[in-house]
């Protein structure tokens, strides 16, 4: 595009039980990180664009003026969106402001409770607890002002909570571009469907545990289950949600692993996962399940922006710098927005080698100040040291040979 562009109004929704309104926005003008961008929700392309185009675009929708003819032209041609010259900016795009914050994503497990029992699940024992529907306004509204602009909804299983709807809806109205972690159960439901359908989400990430009803039962230990998956699939695809297919192979489904790959496929994007961790309280119980001939080796971990523009808020606002690592959190509802300030510093410290990675050279900064040559994220190397695997599942070191 011309003049450095390149493609790459806000509404409460009801919080009564009546219905919602439609969302006010197509579009999405956001700072993020250093970048400004003009998004739209459910898909992938953008619009980058320079500062000056940046507060252009918050001027013209703070005086009530019809969106400049550059953007209407960048519209059509990124999204084939044919936006009304006469129209005013505000009410087809939502400007966000700049956060000192600097935040650009986060993930929120709005209720640990779930309606399956799987083995794997990281969670380990899973409680259906959450904030009331108030406070979990108050947390997006943090999030929003804290900088977020891409945000995961995750559990548990999000879609049952039952304020899923209004808050999914208050996330998407605030701009933010949402994704969903989900096992589809709930998605051939009138509410959550019309609530995806109304406001897309960016996609959807589903996972799957089986390509027939005895073997996806089975897993995740739930009658009717494949049958309430598929049927929320075929819904999904219908009303044209797009949807990330997340196969998990474990020792219980191996024998379907082709079957659930091509299932998978036949939906959407596929994704095949088949290494297990400890649950989030070390617990070694999910490492068993793993399938010894689909294992793969971990990708190196070299380094991530978690606690610095990321982090994580769990059922009750405390916010640490990840899933894995939740402690030391922040309790989010009773320090407000200001203590994120404090997640930089509590993420460094938790990348120190300490514990069972005490005196590892791995760690260690050459003279040059270059990072040393350590491939495991050290949160997660302390989840299976506190559920005592073989350190071959998680660090570069060989297991001590036996004192004979």
């Amino acid at each position: 595009m011309h003049d450095g562009t390149k493609l790459h109004a806000f509404t409460r929704p009801s919080l009564t039980g009546e219905p919602m309104p439609g969302p006010s926005h197509e579009l999405i003008v956001s700072p993020f990180l250093a970048e400004y961008l003009v998004l739209r929700p459910g898909h992938d392309s953008g619009v980058q664009l320079p500062h000056v185009r940046y507060l252009e675009l918050s001027k013209t929708a703070s005086a009530g003026d019809p969106s400049p003819q550059w953007l209407i032209d960048a519209a059509s041609q990124a999204w084939g969106l044919e936006l009304d010259p006469r129209q005013p900016l505000r009410d087809t795009a939502i400007v966000r402001a700049p956060s000192p914050y600097g935040m650009a994503r986060a993930s929120y497990e709005i209720n640990m409770g779930c309606d399956y029992d799987c083995p794997h699940c990281y969670l380990g024992l899973k409680k259906f607890q959450g904030m009331p529907r108030d406070e979990k306004i108050r947390l997006l509204d943090i999030m929003r002002d804290a900088g977020v602009l891409w945000l995961q909804i995750t559990g548990g299983e999000p879609l049952i909570d039952r304020e899923f709807p209004e808050t999914y809806a208050y996330a998407y109205d605030l701009g933010m571009m949402l994704t969903i972690s989900s096992n589809g159960s709930q998605l051939a439901k009138d509410n959550i469907l019309s609530t995806l359908t109304a406001r897309p989400p960016h996609h959807m990430s589903l996972s799957v545990y089986g390509a027939t009803e005895e073997t996806y039962d089975g897993f995740t230990r739930n009658r009717g289950a494949f049958g309430r998956f598929t049927r929320g699939l075929d819904a999904a695809r219908e009303a044209g949600l797009r949807l990330q297919l997340n196969v998990v192979i474990s020792s219980d489904n191996a024998h379907e692993a082709d079957a659930m790959v091509s299932l998978a496929e036949s939906y959407g994007e596929c994704f095949v996962f088949t290494n297990m961790s400890p649950t989030i309280a070390g617990d070694a119980a999910p490492i068993p399940t793993q399938a010894a001939a689909y294992l793969r080796e971990r990708k190196p971990f070299t380094g991530c922006n978690a606690g610095h523009t990321f982090f994580h808020a769990d059922p009750f606002g405390h916010a640490s710098i990840c899933k894995i690592g939740r402690d030391p959190h922040i309790p989010l509802m009773q320090e407000g927005i200001e203590g994120l300030k404090r997640l930089g510093g509590i993420a460094d410290g938790l990348q120190l080698r300490t514990g069972g990675c005490a005196g590892c050279t791995f760690g260690q900064k050459d003279a040059d100040g270059n990072p040393g040559g350590c491939t495991t994220c050290r949160p997660m190397a302390k989840l299976y040291q506190e559920a005592k695997a073989p350190r071959k599942m998680y660090c570069q070191h060989p297991d001590p040979e036996p004192v004979r």
